[in-house]
Parts: structure tokens; sequence; C-alpha cells
């Protein structure tokens, strides 16, 4: 197992640390440590390919301490200055710097301050780190610094899998988004990108004897009889087929199997928004149809998105459509709360997870977050080149184990199967990790091969989620969006008139007429300008 070679460092990282002593790389009064926040546990419950083996191959020679080049970080902290702290914090760090062989100096930022000091930064490219994270999407402000030269352009670089094993593996399509006039301006923070699908009541479809739904009629019908065919089997009309809040992520989701896009779409040639799709308007007559003909809540534009999952939780409903981790949490929750299956009282109550329908569903982003390489600061090839094969390295299997679980034998032990098994007052312990997964980029794998032993309910989930990837619609426009000075002004609100009027045609408190004169409303208000802008780009890569 390559986690020995772990093992080594820690015992050299040991000792450095006794030498060095209170040699931190936090070194100012922002100094904390970022935290489990942007990693959640739900996000990297999937995706397993492993990175290490393309990285053993291309070792290169191991430099002492006093050699290693260095890199400055600004890293997000979200644990209030706790992260990366405790008896073992400086020997965790060690580990780190060891085994990337880099002299890093880390200053974190409390999240609710970054956009101010990375705009600070910005300012005065001199004090700009090495390597700075961005929270959240590409935003105005990062495309302005962009094009004023704030970034090296990592296009060049990104594809050499002998120097960048791990992140010469990104996914081209979400690496579009952090492209600015063609050139790619930061790494990624990977996330699932096949998180969504439809999750089931399985022994309420058993019970009814119906199948693993493939197509929008099988939805359909599911949801009928989920609704009027008794599925619990008391005897009462008090179930509803699908689950809805005000949240209307579903709707984007129930789109795509009708073949619509994931907010804009290639037709003709050209990039359009979705609602300009002859599909959309298919899509959205057949969710109004389940309205209407009672399959989803009445009042479900009106129901909280904190309550989301209760309805099938407390068994008012038995579709949920959404993220596959969310109907996992379900089907956990009848295990944990011993909820009985209607079909079999011996047994609890399950869910079944389905990634696609009619062969499709809608992409996430790919990405939560993201690092930029400092043009001032990254001012030479080598210095570019360690600050590149950091970022890489962390995506190896000892640095994920490191990052998210912390020191074996201090946080963790691995059980006869390899599994990792936390220790007890495993919490209180943690301080000496937390936050140090701000530091990678978890390309090309969400999380390591080596975890704590998975349910059946999470290899399922994986094994959905890992399925989805090939068939999952992403957003074409995304990287011409960002360079739109129209969608940066005006987009939000001109959304805003599309996702409002679908919600009252779906409820019927518009016609046809109505949705298409909001349509038309949001065009002459700035959309047409915003299809100008992105197509302009567009034809002209």
């Amino acid at each position: 197992m390559k986690l020995q070679k772990l093992k080594r460092f820690a015992a050299a990282s040991l000792c450095a640390v006794m030498v060095v002593g209170s040699m931190s790389a936090c070194s100012s009064s922002e100094t904390s440590t970022t935290t489990d926040g942007a990693q959640t546990q739900t996000e990297t419950a999937t995706q397993t390919t492993s990175s290490t083996d393309t990285a053993e191959s291309t070792e290169t020679k191991t430099l002492s301490p006093d050699e290693y080049p260095e890199v400055t970080f600004m890293a997000i902290d979200f644990n209030a200055g706790l992260s990366n702290s405790g008896d073992k914090g400086e020997e965790t760090l060690q580990m780190i710097k060891d085994y990337t062989q880099t002299n890093l100096q880390i200053q974190w930022v409390q999240n609710d301050v970054l956009e101010e000091k990375a705009t600070l930064a910005l300012a005065d490219p001199k004090t700009m780190p090495m390597i700075m994270t961005f929270g959240g999407s590409v935003t105005g402000t990062v495309v302005s610094a962009a094009r004023q030269g704030a970034f090296v352009d990592l296009t060049p670089y990104l594809s050499d899998s002998t120097k960048y094993p791990n992140l010469s593996q990104q996914n081209a399509d979400v690496a579009k988004s952090l492209t600015v006039d063609g050139k790619q301006i930061g790494v990624y923070r990977a996330r699932v990108i096949g998180r969504y699908g439809l999750s089931y009541r399985a022994d309420w479809a058993e019970k009814l004897g119906l199948g693993v739904p493939e197509t929008v009629d099988d939805v359909y019908n599911m949801l009928y009889a989920f609704t009027y065919e008794d599925p619990d089997g008391n005897g009462v009309d008090d179930t509803i087929g699908m689950e809805m809040t005000s949240y209307t992520g579903v709707f984007d989701i129930i789109q795509t199997w009708f073949g619509v896009g994931n907010g804009w779409a290639e037709v003709d040639g050209n990039l359009v928004p979705v609602f300009e799709q002859e599909e959309y308007l298919e899509a959205l007559n057949w969710i109004k149809k389940c309205y209407d003909d009672g399959l989803m809540p009445s009042d479900w534009a009106t129901r909280p998105t904190d309550s989301w999952s209760n309805g099938c939780k407390n068994g008012e409903n038995g579709v949920y459509i959404d993220v596959l981790d969310g109907g996992r949490r379900v089907w956990d929750y009848f295990v944990t709360n011993e909820v009985p299956s209607v079909v079999n009282p011996d047994e609890y109550a399950s869910m079944n997870l389905v990634g696609t329908i009619n062969g499709k569903t809608l992409a996430t982003s790919g990405y939560n977050g993201f690092f930029t390489l400092s043009a001032s600061t990254c001012d030479t090839e080598e210095k570019i080149e360690a600050a590149l094969s950091f970022l890489d390295k962390m995506n190896d299997e000892e640095m994920l184990v490191l990052c998210d679980n912390g020191i074996e034998g201090y946080n963790y032990t691995l059980d006869e199967n390899g599994y990792i098994v936390k220790v007890e007052d495993s919490d209180n312990l943690k301080a000496n990790y937390q936050g140090l997964n701000q530091l990678v980029a978890y390309i090309p794998s969400t999380e390591a091969s080596t975890t704590a032993e998975k349910t059946e309910r999470q290899i399922l989930e994986a094994q959905v989620k890992e399925e989805n990837e090939q068939y999952a619609v992403f957003n074409p426009a995304l990287p011409y969006l960002v360079n739109s000075e129209t969608y940066s002004s005006d987009g939000a609100n001109l959304e805003q008139i599309i996702t409002s009027a679908r919600t009252q045609y779906i409820c019927g408190e518009i016609d046809e007429a109505g949705l298409r004169a909001a349509w038309q409303s949001a065009l002459d208000q700035g959309y047409q300008k915003i299809i100008d802008e992105v197509n302009e780009q567009y034809h002209a890569q």
C-alpha cells in the first residue's frame, strides 16, 4: 500500500518539526485554517478513480528541506482560526511539506472576508500569494483581473501528464468554466458531476409491481400509482407521488429528460437559453400535467426549502428528484429509525437510486471554488512549476488520506480489510488536519481509495453517480457567460423572470401566451444582448 510511503514521511516530518520548532505556515493574524466546509461529506462519497499509480511513476529526486521551493498559498478558513492546529498541527503540516517537497507558507483567510482580502491582493500585485483561492464560481471581478494579466494562463501547462499526472486529468467541460478570453485562469476544486437523479421508495414500488423507471412515461406512471393506489397499504388517501417544495431545481433535472439543455443548449450552430428550445415547453407541459393531476403537493410553491426530503421521510411522498446523496440520506433515515417496509415489516423501508431517465440527467457545474496562480509572484517558469507541482501532488492518495482523515495511529487506524476506523474521541483530535482539504483540488478523484467502510447504500450512491457522469448534461455557455458584461450585471434578474414564469405556468396562473410574453420581456430587457455576447465569443473560438 502506498500509504507506507506516507509513514516514512511522517517519521521524517516529526524530526523536522522538532528541529524547526515554531516555524509555522500561519504567521499573521489571519492565520487559521480552512475547514472541512467546502468539501462536504455528501460530496466526497463518490468517484474513486485512483490518482496514485500515475503519480508514483513520475516521482522526482528527493530534496533536502532547505532545497524545497517556497510556495505561498491563500486558503479559505472555515474553522474560525482552528484549522491545522492542536498538538499535531505542525507535524501534519510538515508531512505535507515533505511529501510535496515544498516550503509551504499558508495564509488562512476567514471565509466571510475572503472576497475583501482577494480584492486587496489584486489591487497590489506584489502582495499576491503565489496560489490564491476563490470560492464559488468565476465572478466579474475575477474576469476583470484576468484581463489585466493578474493570473498565469494555465492552458499550456495542464496538458502535461508527465509533470502533472493528476491535474492533466481535469474534466474538459468543467475546465471551460474557468476560461477568460480562451485562457484557463484557474484549477477548479472538483465536485461530483453526476450527482443528480431520481430516488424512489423501493418497497412501495415492489408492493405495486412497478419496475425501475427508465422513461418519462414510467416516471409518470410511478407518480400516479404512488398517489392513487395506496402504496403504503393503510387504506387512507394520504400519499402524493412526488416530493416538492419551493426549490425548483427539480424542474431543471426533469427538463433534461426531454432533451432540454442545462441552462443553455446548442441549437442549429448557436447557443441559446433553454426557454428557446421546443423541448422546454414539452417538459413544462409534462410537469404541469403532474401538478394538475395531483401528483405533487398543490402548495409546493409555498413549502419552505428546509422541509425538503421530509415528505419522503414521513411517508407522504415516494419520489425524490434531486441529489442522489439526498435520496440515500432518506434511506439512511429509514434504517436509523427502523421504519418498516410495506412489503416485509421485518425489513426496513428502502429507496432505490436512479441516475438517468431517457438516458439524461443534469450535470452539476463540476466544481466549487478554484485556485489561481498569481502572475506577479509566479513570475518565473520555476515558480509556476513549483506551484502546479504542489497542487498536483496534493491529489495523490497519501495527501487525500492525510487531509481528509489525519495521521494514522493518531486520528485513525486501519482495520484488517484496510478500511479507515476513526479513533475514539476523533472529533476532538481533528484540529491537526481540519481545513487542510482546502489545499486540495480533488482532481481526478473526489476521494481517496482508502476510506471508511461503506454501507450498501453508500456503495450504490457512488456507483450511480459514477455511471451518471457520461450522461450528465453540461451548460455549454458557461465559459462565455463569465465573459458577458450584460450577464454579469443583469443576468440574475433576467433569469428570475424566466423561472418565475415557469412556476406560474405550471401552477396555472398564466397560460402559454403569458409564458411566451415573459420570455419576450426577458429578451427585451437584456437577455437578447446576452445571447449576442455569448455567440460572438462562441463563433470566434
